[in-house]
């Protein structure tokens, strides 16, 4: 590997996500009030879910990392702790899920930049494959679940207008 694209696979690694973070709240700030609430209230109810299934996951699977395993120095530095699942690919597929049922292209970019943030993540050395796609496959299926079972069944609820402020329309 060039030092341009281990420097370049470094700065994936590391700080990636955030930029996942940025276009995330770039959108939901451009959007309208309805959208940004319905947005904001589907991110409070799936964060927490996707934080118990990755907790669940750690405690039912424990890989080593690969430089614990393969006895070398990650290019980035990291505790010898458990690797799975991949805290920032879990992290940026949860943020790309969130926003596919509001804009499903910048969904589809998102989701290019969480595949780089998981390659990155493996090529410095500090997850192994498995962690990475796990990570992403538990994002979406805690996505899923929480849009199907919580969010849907709320946003159809009386609540859902006293939490948002919007009057129901009179019948």
């Amino acid at each position: 590997m060039t030092n341009f694209y281990r420097t370049l696979t470094i700065l994936e690694a590391r700080y990636l996500y955030l930029v996942i973070i940025g276009a995330a709240v770039l959108f939901v700030l451009s959007q309208p009030k309805k959208i940004k609430k319905d947005f904001l209230l589907y991110a409070v109810v799936t964060l927490p879910v996707v934080f118990v299934f990755l907790k669940l996951a750690s405690l039912f699977y424990y890989d080593p990392r690969p430089f614990v395993t393969g006895n070398f120095t990650p290019l980035i530095p990291h505790a010898p702790d458990n690797g799975f699942p991949s805290d920032h690919t879990i992290l940026s597929a949860a943020i790309s899920s969130l926003l596919y049922p509001f804009d499903k292209k910048l969904s589809v970019l998102l989701w290019l930049l969480t595949l780089l943030v998981s390659a990155s993540r493996v090529l410095t050395g500090v997850h192994h494959w498995i962690d990475v796609l796990a990570s992403m496959g538990l994002a979406i299926i805690a996505s899923v679940f929480s849009y199907t079972f919580i969010f849907s069944k709320l946003k159809n609820s009386s609540m859902y207008s006293r939490l948002v402020n919007i009057k129901e329309p009179p019948r």
